[in-house]
């Protein structure tokens, strides 16, 4: 292909979820399932009686700090790319518990632990989730060990290990234990009547997010620390801590604390009597939010070499000690991750129905208690499920429905066009099977492929998945465009895997694969806002492959370089055409490589879809490690349109394509940099799998 066809080709177009991470911690992080194709998880890992599908949203992957990528590991996913097995004994649970591969274990059934005490020792790459409100573990819990990391605690009950002993000193027996763990996730667990405590996170442990969680009946709700270090970051937010006496929590030289959205109750006339609510111990750095504190003594109360800063709290029937400050440097916790405040008057009817085990649970706040169960549509090709192909799934579904539907594919390759119209939102496609690669929806139309009424499809309308609904998810799957270019050099080659032309479009855990413009981010007019975040995902292609004038985010991601139909390595990432005063492409805390030439690639260029003067293109590209594949002057004109006049810049990348500012290379200030965040992409949007 000339350069001066693949210019000209953009003028025939007529196409109509987190914070960033400071360099410190991206440069610890790489992406814990690889980067290349040979690394997409298991595909025919230990098959069992029990495995079966996970509900629809056992696979999310975490908020707070537990979403942050750093020490080896991007974020906080669990075993969503190992298999899915239903345990219903303790035999079970702790062979799948212990067990080195990635797992979905679905906890099915009240399981009672022998020996009474006994903490089952949870190895790395695990979600352990209750189906439903039927997990139950009796007598004893888990113990995450030194280097454990990515596991996922989710919708269980833990109970009743108390021996009799109010301060028991005797019995170590905790709900959750974690002695130097680093990327856990507990959440919408009822953890109660323990004999010891009901969370210890010690020995530094980091990236910790506990949340929508009800502790209750115990002594020692929630204890952090047991080292000198100041390392740990941790976010503990929406949890419901209620007739607990000490450690609600006790937070012990956490480096960040984040605190928010938290209800601490002190019921009135009872035998517990909390001796004081949230404590910052040591050198501990504290920042409170929007929390409320119910007849507690000495609700907020912290060491003289501790930090407190609070913001919009309420104080209900408190007395004693409600004390703030410290000298400890100021910290925004959304320079880490995004997250959205409940107000702090809403949060105990808020989190009295909203917390402990769900039927079905997502990953927000307020969302997760207003969101009503989803329906389900089975496909299947070998006839097992509801529908024998995914476009018939989508039929199904009736216009304008006010809640989530989740069309649940199970293995198999579905060679088909799929189109999710305007008029039913809230669906979700999400492939059951134990790795992305397991379920595949392929086309192999182009943008000069003859349509059966006459006329050709043109870029937009090549696309295997197109989608104009608001609200729309797709999860563990792969979405691919194959159509040849070498065998078809006489029509126009552009060649779209998916496009999306609406707002909230959350892609998790996906491959999108293609040639010449694999990924179409959208909206529906010019006019109009169409936001994308796409996160635990590959992107596949070599002209453009990602463009379009949506308000777009990869983040956590791979994007593989790949080289032409010819075999030569030359190509852009992206193509924006992003209207003015909107935010165009943003590329963070990913990896852009592949298997090409060095120097060969830009990352972007400037899209004027038919000539429109009036845009203003945007590709940020930040904390994001380049191979060298990239070039030194990574951005380039396109159609007589300079990238100088538009908006392109990057900020902290690493790797052997990365490089110094430059008038061709303009790297953002710091200052320029907290405005082109993730958080700042997606305003008031926070992406919740359902």
């Amino acid at each position: 292909m000339s350069e001066t066809r693949s210019k000209a080709r953009h003028r025939r177009r007529g196409t109509a979820v987190v914070a960033g991470v400071p360099l410190a911690l991206i440069a610890a992080g790489t992406l814990a399932y690889g980067t290349d194709l040979g690394m997409f998880g298991a595909d025919a890992r230990h098959a069992s009686a029990a495995t079966a599908a996970a509900p629809a949203w056992a696979t999310a992957s975490a908020d707070g700090f537990a979403s942050v990528n750093a020490l080896g590991q991007n974020g906080t996913y669990g075993g969503r790319d190992g298999k899915t097995v239903t345990v219903k004994t303790l035999a079970d649970l702790e062979k799948y518990a212990t067990a080195p591969e990635p797992y979905v274990i679905v906890v099915a059934a009240t399981i009672n632990m022998n020996p009474v005490g006994k903490e089952i020792k949870v190895q790395s790459d695990k979600t352990i989730v209750g189906a439903g409100t039927s997990g139950h573990i009796v007598g004893g819990g888990f113990f995450l060990g030194q280097g454990v990391h990515n596991v996922i605690i989710r919708n269980l009950t833990i109970r009743d290990a108390y021996q009799g002993v109010w301060n028991d000193k005797e019995h170590d027996f905790d709900a959750i234990q974690m002695d130097g763990a680093h990327h856990v996730w507990i959440d919408h667990n009822d953890l109660r009547h323990m004999a010891d405590g009901l969370i210890d996170s010690r020995k530094d442990t980091t990236y910790l997010t506990v949340s929508w969680n009800k502790l209750s009946q115990e002594n020692k709700a929630f204890g952090i620390g047991w080292t000198d270090n100041v390392t740990a970051d941790m976010t503990i937010h929406h949890n419901w801590i209620r007739e607990t006496e000490q450690r609600n929590p006790s937070t012990d030289n956490v480096a960040h604390a984040h605190l928010y959205n938290n209800y601490l109750e002190d019921e009135a006339g009872t035998s517990i009597t909390a001796s004081y609510g949230n404590y910052s111990r040591g050198k501990t750095n504290m920042v409170l939010e929007n929390s409320y504190f119910q007849g507690l003594k000495n609700p907020v109360t912290r060491d003289a070499t501790a930090t407190v800063v609070q913001r919009g709290n309420v104080f209900s029937g408190t007395s004693g000690r409600n004390e703030s400050g410290g000298s400890g440097a100021a910290w925004d916790p959304k320079k880490y991750y995004a997250y959205t405040l409940d107000k702090a008057a809403d949060v105990p009817a808020l989190l009295k129905s909203g917390v402990g085990p769900r039927t079905s649970i997502g990953t927000t706040s307020t969302a997760t208690t207003k969101a009503a169960a989803a329906t389900t549509l089975t496909v299947a090709k070998d006839g097992s499920g509801q529908y024998t192909s995914v476009q018939a799934a989508v039929n199904a579904v009736p216009a304008n429905n006010p809640s989530r539907v989740v069309i649940a594919v199970k293995p198999g390759t579905y060679r088909e066009l799929v189109k999710v119209p305007s008029n039913k939102p809230h669906v979700t496609i999400q492939g059951t099977g134990g790795s992305r690669k397991d379920t595949t929806i392929v086309y192999n139309n182009a943008s000069g492929t003859p349509k059966p009424g006459g006329g050709t499809y043109g870029t937009g309308g090549s696309a295997t998945v197109a989608v104009d609904a608001d609200d729309f998810q797709a999860r563990n799957l792969t979405i691919s465009n194959d159509f040849d270019e070498a065998a078809h050099q006489d029509i126009a080659n552009q060649a779209v895997a998916l496009r999306t032309g609406a707002d909230k479009i959350f892609l998790d855990g996906v491959i999108v694969s293609g040639d010449q413009d694999t990924l179409l981010v959208d909206t529906a007019s010019k006019d109009k806002l169409g936001r994308v975040y796409m996160t635990n995902s590959y992107v596949i292609g070599n002209v453009d492959f990602i463009f379009g004038r949506a308000t777009a985010v990869i983040d956590k991601s791979v994007i593989t370089l790949k080289k032409r139909w010819n075999g030569t390595s030359a190509g852009y990432v992206t193509a924006p055409s992003t209207a003015a005063n909107r935010k165009g492409i943003l590329i963070a805390n990913s990896t852009v490589n592949g298997d090409v030439s060095d120097r060969s690639f830009h990352l972007g260029r400037p899209w004027h879809a038919g000539g429109d003067a009036s845009l203003d293109p945007q590709t940020t590209v930040r904390n994001t490690t380049l191979s060298a594949a990239i070039k030194t002057t990574p951005w380039t004109d396109m159609s007589g349109y300079s990238w100088k006049d538009d908006r392109f810049a990057e900020y902290k990348n690493t790797g052997a394509g990365s490089g110094s500012a430059s008038s061709d290379r303009p790297l953002l200030t710091d200052a320029q940099a907290a405005n082109q965040e993730v958080a700042d992409w997606l305003g008031d949007w926070t992406p919740s799998a359902s």
